[in-house]
């Protein structure tokens, strides 16, 4: 790049010539401009007039003068946000009752967001492209909503609240104010991290690494996406270094990461923090694929340029594997922006840089009070010039764009999908085939959405053959007919970046399927994602991106052989504990009732499917109306006895469960014992609502006491999970403890065929018979032979009860 840059003499030349040109070199506040980011500049100058995007040299010029005015004021405002509840924009300094009793803020990081942030906003101003953005270190949002204020890219919310004379003052007031509404929800709209009133905000960004993990597989085709990621996720989460291996020009956009090499993590230097680790970080990025570029990460307009050279890069490998010379992985642009914890203001490089830079908090100490105002007056931007930068920078309507608040990502909202039809069974089957049979039938029904399949371990052993066979590995060397450069099957042994490429994906298809254990290692990523579409839901913006499932098969009841540790229910029982509206927990029993799901699940907007769903032949349980009307209101009665005695409720949770279930209403059929038995399919359903859009979501009370009477007080619930979970979540349908029992998996196992994880966790046919007879007040010894009732108390052959 350097080599291609013009040289001084060159540069003397063109500043004698053109004086906006060496007005701009100046530099302004605490921004200077290098010689190779003055080259680049010229370059980029020049570049931009000759592709029709800027008239003039000079025009460019006063865009990056007015850069350096914003970019100055926004980190003049991240610091005010930090430590002030008011500021003066005459550039005043402010005494000591101009502060808060309470600083807080991760003001070092902001800063450096601050010149990143502002560059790519410079960039689609100079080219009349908006373009998208991304930022993993969400904690650092205060430079985002800072700029977007300065700017005037903002949500109704904000506008209102912050804009006009007395707008700034707010802001700062709100930052940090824990105010909050008469529903407990905060008053500002405004937070500590990225949230949908965030203009243009997309993730959290409150678990570092998952933006890493996710960027690549954002974009489509046409668009563009700036990541903002961070260098301590770097060395956290190493999945990101595949990128190269995922991205395909076919089904992907420009995609463009930016690392904020700033060297420091909350109280020590990171190993990106020196010259030695940058090094050999960038030499880790080549060996993976990607091209790095280095660049002054303190100078936005080195980000404008930098930003620009990617695309272009890129655009270039495009064009050459399109003709026969590059084969992928093409060399991904990789920016590393060097630059200093907190630059801009006191304390930059220190741990203190983190969080609260001075030594103090100015409004009781003195000498941090006059350290605030030295360093935030370098800062200062008055007024007029700053009104005239705004107006440069926010050209929308002459460019035709829209607003970065309305970028492509953060307006996702894809074609409502093609449903297919898929025959239903009558015959033993795997549940699974259903999902492979109506996944294959859905995405050749809709070829204009982008699929993805995220796969940690085993398709075929999941019984997904049909979608490994029509969909393929994704590689970059194909061994095998199931392998292909376009495949659509993201496959590696790591969670976290199998479930992200599907969570990025918010433009098509989506399907996650891994053993039950290993789910839980999505966890992070996947309540990030609902706790976002949750907030936009609140805020009645609500995610438009077609739901998926996420599916958890290969479960801890059919998984004895491969011991404990694959023996876990976790990942069903954390999703249950999160709002149902936006997270559905799902038990389908068989085939019918899988296939009768997959509809709704695809035909939601902004929310995950959690489907917890066998893999071996299972019989079929429903016929298609009970599955649809299972589908539909998430519980069934199936079966029910009338005998001679008090009516017992038996609700089953889950396949193996229902089949144990029925074998014990046989049992008491036998001797005319009164029972119902009820299919819970979705307890999300039947749970007391937390909130108003949960409250939406629940069953209806009419429904409620047609499946689960109050009249009918005893009842024994066997379920899949653990049952002090469920038993928590359904206290409602478990009114009366002396009369209720639940069962359920009990941290028992080991290598185990599925009757013997039954018995082990006590929830075998025979111990629902005990807990039938424990809530009716009755002896379950009539109801067992002698060897049977041996057995179930652990003193006889465990076998006897298969």
């Amino acid at each position: 790049m350097s080599q291609l840059l013009p040289d001084q003499s060159t540069l003397d030349a063109h500043a004698e010539q053109c004086p906006d040109f060496a007005r701009w070199c100046e530099g302004l506040g605490v921004i200077t401009h290098t010689a190779i980011t003055q080259a680049a500049v010229y370059r980029l100058a020049h570049q931009l007039v000759q592709s029709g995007h800027q008239p003039d040299v000079a025009a460019v010029y006063q865009l990056m003068i007015a850069l350096d005015q914003i970019t100055n004021a926004g980190m003049w405002l991240v610091v005010h946000m930090t430590y002030a509840k008011r500021c003066h924009v005459d550039g005043r300094e402010l005494a000591a009752e101009d502060f808060k009793s309470r600083p807080e803020g991760h003001t070092g990081g902001a800063l450096n967001i601050v010149p990143a942030y502002a560059g790519y906003l410079a960039l689609n101003s100079l080219t009349g492209h908006t373009r998208s953005w991304l930022m993993g270190q969400g904690h650092c949002v205060a430079a985002i909503d800072a700029l977007n204020v300065l700017v005037g890219n903002l949500h109704p919310e904000q506008a209102q609240r912050y804009a006009g004379g007395s707008g700034l003052d707010q802001l700062l007031k709100d930052f940090y104010s824990y105010a909050q509404l008469p529903d407990g929800r905060p008053a500002a709209p405004l937070g500590s991290h990225v949230n949908p009133y965030t203009a243009g905000g997309i993730i959290e960004g409150g678990y570092l690494g998952f933006a890493e993990l996710q960027y690549a597989h954002m974009p489509l085709p046409g668009e563009t996406l700036v990541a903002f990621l961070s260098d301590g996720a770097a060395e956290e989460q190493r999945g990101s270094d595949w990128i190269p291996r995922w991205w395909r020009a076919e089904d992907c956009g420009t995609a463009l990461p930016v690392m904020i090499a700033n060297g420091r993590r909350i109280e020590q230097r990171t190993e990106l923090g020196t010259s030695k680790g940058l090094d050999g970080f960038a030499a880790h990025l080549k060996a993976c694929g990607f091209d790095p570029i280095r660049f002054d990460g303190r100078d936005p307009a080195a980000v404008v340029c930098t930003l620009l050279e990617m695309e272009r890069r890129l655009e270039h490998r495009v064009a050459e594997y399109r003709s026969g010379i590059l084969h992928y992985p093409l060399p991904i642009p990789y920016a590393i922006a060097e630059t200093t914890k907190g630059f801009g203001f006191y304390g930059a490089g220190q741990n203190a840089a983190h969080n609260l830079p001075l030594p103090g908090n100015p409004r009781h100490d003195a000498t941090s009070r006059e350290l605030f105002n030295q360093h935030a007056t370098q800062l200062w931007i008055d007024p007029q010039s700053l009104s005239h930068a705004r107006a440069q920078l926010h050209n929308h309507a002459q460019t035709a764009r829209p607003l970065e608040r309305d970028h492509a990502l953060a307006t996702r909202n894809p074609p409502h999908p093609v449903i297919p039809l898929v025959e239903w069974s009558n015959q033993a089957r795997s549940p699974m085939q259903a999902v492979d049979r109506f996944f294959v039938a859905l995405v050749e029904a809709n070829p204009d959405l982008r699929t993805r399949v995220g796969n940690p371990d085993e398709l075929a052993s999941n019984r997904l053959g049909g979608v490994l066979e029509a969909l393929k590995h994704r590689v970059c060397e194909p061994e095998s007919a199931l392998e292909a450069v376009e495949g659509r099957i993201i496959t590696a042994l790591n969670e976290e970046a199998v479930v992200s490429a599907c969570l990025g994906n918010k433009g098509g298809l989506n399907l996650v399927a891994s053993y039950e254990a290993f789910c839980v290692k999505m966890l992070g990523a996947i309540r990030q994602e609902l706790i976002f579409a949750r907030h936009q839901r609140t805020v009645g913006r609500p995610a438009k991106w077609l739901g998926f499932p996420v599916i958890a098969t290969s479960h801890t009841w059919e998984n004895g052989k491969n011991e404990q540790s694959h023996q876990d229910t976790t990942f069903c029982e954390a999703l249950l504990g999160e709002m149902h509206d936006g997270v559905r927990v799902l038990f389908p029993a068989d085939y019918n009732s899988t296939l009768a799901l997959l509809p709704s699940v695809y035909q939601a907007r902004g929310q995950i499917s959690c489907m917890v769903i066998a893999k071996r032949d299972c019989p079929v349980r429903m016929d298609p109306a009970q599955a649809r009307l299972l589908a539909t209101q998430g519980a069934i009665t199936l079966a029910e006895h009338r005998g001679a005695t008090e009516l017992l409720l038996l609700i089953a949770n889950g396949g193996y469960q229902l089949g144990e279930m029925l074998r014990a209403s046989q049992r008491l059929t036998a001797h005319n014992q009164s029972w119902r038995l009820v299919y819970l399919q979705e307890p999300g359903r039947f749970s007391v609502p937390r909130d108003s859009l949960e409250g939406q979501w629940v069953a209806p009370a009419e429904l409620h006491e047609q499946l689960f009477p109050a009249a009918l007080k005893h009842r024994v619930l066997l379920s899949h999970m653990r049952p002090e979970i469920l038993r928590g979540h359904l206290h409602n349908l478990l009114p009366s403890a002396p009369h209720s029992r639940v069962l359920g998996y009990i941290n028992q196992g080991g290598t185990l065929d599925e009757a013997g994880m039954m018995f082990a966790n006590r929830c075998s046919w025979a111990h629902v018979l005990v807990a039938a007879a424990d809530v009716l007040g009755a002896n379950p010894q009539v109801w067992m032979d002698e060897h049977e009732w041996s057995a179930v108390n652990g003193q006889g052959n465990p076998a006897l009860l298969r």
